[in-house]
């Protein structure tokens, strides 16, 4: 049964950025006792592989609390968390990587990032044309407007920021949708229809180039995002993928703008040794342009990972499926959802 809320949602995910601003309740600053309880596992973690990695074998007694306390704040609160003050200085990218690895375990299982099957990624300007259809936008210096991905759970951790720019801004979905039933409640019966999206090369020999999925999901419950406008426009030059209707183009535009409404809109400036993470199917981010250190070892350099949490009721089965169980999901065209 097709579920679709005719009132606004009230629920802690559905915050506004200017309310946020001027507060640190969604920062936990690590203790002294929860940093240096990560230096002593950095050093335990060194000539281990990352797959060697476990909760099991490697516990953060101290840590665990602060841990349990910040995911059921992604979960069931706001739907993001900033974590500052992990002791990256004097130590390698790959031992940063595996402390992250083990951080990340806490709220989730690692998947696949792209068809390489990455599980971490790097996320720094390589030089790439972002005009390139084919590039990936997190490979470039470019602006990613506001989207989501393809996991439960987006981590971020920052190794070393931009010499300026490159802010990360979020904004709730539920607000989104909340703003946009006040604003036009004629139109939102659209965000809980099928839209056409582009997979960009990534589907299955003999299947089509696109597929179909709402933008928005409700179980009478939660109200569930998933969001790539580039997508979607995208997949209106494909054949077979009729043209969109007056009132979706006009839909679509009101989302990106209600997007980008500075009111509703929350930045975070990173820091070296900053966390940030994310539940996906409330929150829309987006990365400003930035300019870079000229020298290649303070270049803006970010960790990411993505995290499946089965556990969370509002998860899409639909994006955690892979090509081999339905030939329609994103699973396999995640690596272009930053196109």
């Amino acid at each position: 049964m097709l579920h679709r809320p005719d009132a606004p949602i009230h629920s802690a995910a559905a915050w506004e950025g200017a309310s946020l601003r001027n507060s640190t309740q969604w920062i936990h600053v690590l203790t002294p006792g929860e940093r240096e309880e990560l230096r002593r596992t950095l050093h335990r973690l060194r000539g281990l592989e990352r797959e060697e990695i476990t909760r099991g074998t490697h516990a953060l007694p101290e840590l665990r609390p602060t841990l349990s306390r910040l995911r059921e704040e992604i979960h069931r609160g706001r739907g993001f968390v900033l974590v500052r003050g992990v002791p990256i200085e004097g130590h390698t990218v790959d031992e940063v990587a595996k402390l992250y690895w083990l951080l990340g375990l806490h709220f989730g299982a690692p998947v696949p990032q792209n068809g390489q099957g990455e599980t971490l990624c790097h996320i720094r300007d390589t030089g790439a044309d972002p005009k390139k259809p084919t590039t990936r936008l997190y490979t470039t210096r470019a602006e990613q407007d506001f989207h989501t991905d393809g996991a439960d759970i987006i981590g971020l951790l920052c190794l070393k920021p931009a010499r300026q720019g490159g802010v990360s801004q979020l904004v709730s979905s539920v607000r989104v949708f909340n703003e946009l039933l006040r604003k036009r409640p004629d139109l939102m019966h659209l965000l809980f229809e099928d839209w056409y999206w582009h997979l960009h090369g990534s589907e299955p020999e003999g299947t089509p180039p696109f597929f179909q999925y709402p933008i928005c999901r409700y179980d009478g419950v939660h109200l569930s995002t998933f969001f790539i406008s580039w997508w979607i426009r995208r997949a209106q030059e494909l054949p077979g993928v009729p043209p969109p209707t007056p009132e979706q183009v006009e839909v679509l535009k009101l989302y990106e703008e209600t997007a980008n409404d500075p009111a509703l809109v929350l930045g975070m400036d990173f820091q070296p040794g900053d966390i940030q993470f994310l539940k996906n199917s409330v929150i829309l981010h987006k990365r400003t342009e930035y300019q870079d250190w000229e020298e290649p070892e303070r270049k803006r350099h970010l960790l990411r990972l993505w995290l499946s949490a089965q556990d969370f009721e509002d998860g899409d089965d639909f994006l955690r499926k892979g090509f081999e169980d339905d030939p329609r999901s994103v699973r396999a065209a995640r690596e272009r959802s930053e196109q």
